[in-house]
Parts: C-alpha cells; sequence; structure tokens
C-alpha cells in the first residue's frame, strides 16, 4: 500500500482533529474530515495552486485572502459543504469582493484538475485551518 509521508502542517492538523474533538462547546467535525483526508488536503494544497494564491498553511497572500475563517470573504458560514462547494466550483473574477485579490479562483484547483475524493481531502484540510 503506497503511503505518503505526513509534512510538520499536516501532523499538525492532525493534532488539531483530536484537541479539537474534547474542547466543550467545539463545532461538530464533519465526517469527511478525517486525518487521511485532512493529510492528503494539506498535501494538495501546499504543494499545488492553492498555496500559490492563498499561501502555505492558507494564511493569505496577495492573490487570495487567509483560510484561517477569522473573516470569510465569499463564504457565508464556512461550513464544510460550502467549502467543497467554492473549490468545485471557483470563483469567477467578477464575484470577488476584495478588489486587491486580482484574479479568479478556477475550480478544481484549476489545472491540477482535482477529483472528487480530492476535492473532499483539500476541503477537510481547509476546514481545520478554521476550526482551531
Amino acid at each position: 500500500m503506497f503511503r505518503r509521508a505526513l509534512t510538520p502542517l499536516s501532523l499538525a492538523a492532525v493534532g488539531l482533529l483530536a484537541l479539537s474533538a474534547c474542547r466543550p462547546g467545539a463545532v461538530r467535525r464533519p465526517a469527511p474530515v478525517t486525518a487521511a483526508n485532512v493529510a492528503l488536503g494539506d498535501s494538495l494544497f501546499n504543494t499545488g495552486n492553492c498555496q500559490r494564491c492563498h499561501g502555505k498553511g492558507g494564511i493569505g497572500a496577495q492573490n487570495a485572502p487567509a483560510l484561517d475563517g477569522k473573516k470569510w470573504l465569499q463564504l457565508t458560514t464556512g461550513s464544510y459543504e460550502e467549502i467543497v462547494k467554492i473549490i468545485t466550483e471557483g470563483v469567477p473574477q467578477t464575484a470577488i469582493k476584495d478588489a486587491s485579490h486580482r484574479f479568479a479562483m478556477r475550480g478544481r484547483g484549476g489545472n491540477m484538475n482535482l477529483t472528487d475524493p480530492q476535492v473532499q481531502a483539500v476541503a477537510a484540510y481547509v476546514w481545520t485551518l478554521s476550526h482551531k
């Protein structure tokens, strides 16, 4: 069986999953947000097109906002389902709400052409960034 090495970021995300499950009043973790999905999503996000605009670890950059959930620009709730939808469909340039972010977000990671399971994995990773 092929196994991918966990990066420090994916190890941190897995640790956050364990800690957040123990916090009183914590938001319930969606079923697809598993340690395996978070690790795969971390790898896809931080080695692919996502990090080019959102920055390594989703900290934000010149062309796209931070994904820590402190301020959603394109989402209403930051739910897992909403994150899956925006990754799948993207954001056309005309719908971008912050004029300093000049480029459209192409659906499915643009030329990465993420599969449905890969979109779900990236969404799981992004969900952990905003639910610390």
